[in-house]
């Protein structure tokens, strides 16, 4: 059968390697066929490492999904990708997979999917797939780890599904079916992505600390694909940029990195049962002073004032449960009170592939 495409090129973001493992199933079908290939993180990518590429080239992104988004890295570094424009091109997404007995539960997309598609489209690119691949979640600040059956056995199940999307996506096919069949669902939780996107991935990024077992051994700032790790007063801290991928929390050899829960939860029922009563209601006669209670002006300038507080409000009890961290007692106060130091609450990282690939290849 004559070949679609002579390149592949897939550009990955991965925090605990679920993106970066399905990358690689589509890569080893795309040698099979004789296909030239590159498997780079969108951090690594190299523009001079695909000039050999001649004739027509695939070309994918593959990524997590944050919030039910892309990760606003990722969407940072579509928006300045302009190599090989007219390629085809497909959006892939892992998304928080579930088990129930025998049963697989798919995550979902919100816009994770549709959104990078649309600039890709608009950037003059020929998409020609979307695919959500359901493998097993890694938001261990919100639930443990699965267990370790269940995981390779999901595993197991969604490479034999990516392998054959594989198939049909190096054949020039369309592939958009699995993409759709959540979409009312993903239109419902959209709004949690404009959220997300705007409030919640800063909040998130301050809530990681390092306990008293961390030896400051570096792996968590040498390995952040975002680079939001930096040494504060000898401790690791985490930055704004954080996109809590949580690769830093579940390759610690020391598992010395913790949700800080107690923090967390302090901050969540202070804001909730006392400063947004207090806001709406300041809002409210500002908004009745100058704007003749607008309702639209009511909402639009609550949400910028309700979450610029609590965005101020985490940063600051942050600085301060960081410099507490320093204490030794205190330390071991706070991560005992974080739900993540507890045993049962188990890491993830996805099973070490069956067949070795290679990060790019002829």
């Amino acid at each position: 059968m004559e070949k679609s495409y002579d390149n592949l090129l897939i550009i990955y973001y991965s925090g605990t390697g679920n993106s970066k493992r399905v990358s690689e199933w589509i890569v080893e079908k795309a040698k099979e066929q004789g296909l030239r290939t590159h498997i780079t993180s969108f951090h690594q990518f190299n523009p001079n490492d695909i000039a050999g590429f001649t004739g027509k080239t695939l070309i994918g992104f593959f990524s997590a999904t944050h919030g039910f988004n892309m990760p606003h890295s990722m969407l940072r570094f579509l928006f300045r990708f302009r190599l090989l424009k007219g390629s085809d091109v497909f959006i892939g997404n892992t998304r928080a997979g579930m088990k129930l007995g025998k049963l697989f539960l798919p995550g979902l997309s919100g816009i994770a999917l549709y959104f990078p598609a649309l600039i890709m489209f608009f950037k003059g690119y020929k998409v020609k797939a979307m695919y959500p691949v359901d493998l097993p979640s890694n938001w261990i600040s919100l639930h443990p780890g699965l267990r370790k059956k269940v995981i390779d056995s999901m595993v197991e199940h969604y490479e034999r599904l990516t392998k054959n999307f594989a198939v049909n996506i190096l054949a020039g096919k369309h592939v958009f079916l699995k993409s759709f069949v959540l979409l009312p669902l993903d239109i419902l939780v959209a709004p949690f992505a404009f959220g997300y996107y705007f409030v919640g991935r800063y909040i998130l990024a301050k809530t990681f600390v390092a306990n008293y077992n961390c030896n400051n051994c570096m792996v968590c700032i040498e390995q952040c694909p975002t680079k939001s790790i930096i040494l504060s007063g000898n401790r690791p801290y985490w930055k704004f940029t954080c996109e809590s991928c949580m690769k830093c929390m579940n390759y610690c050899p020391q598992r010395a990195i913790e949700t800080a829960h107690s923090l967390v939860f302090v901050l969540v029922f202070l804001l909730t049962a006392f400063a947004n009563p207090w806001l709406s209601g300041k809002v409210t006669e500002l908004v009745a002073l100058w704007l003749g209670h607008s309702w639209m002006a009511y909402k639009v300038l609550l949400f910028i004032v309700q979450w610029g507080i609590w965005i101020v409000t985490f940063y600051s009890g942050y600085e301060f449960i960081h410099y507490l961290m320093r204490f030794p007692k205190l330390n071991k106060i706070i991560t005992y009170a974080s739900l993540t130091t507890w045993k049962f609450w188990r890491r993830y990282r996805i099973p070490n592939p069956s067949v070795s690939t290679r990060q790019s290849g002829v």
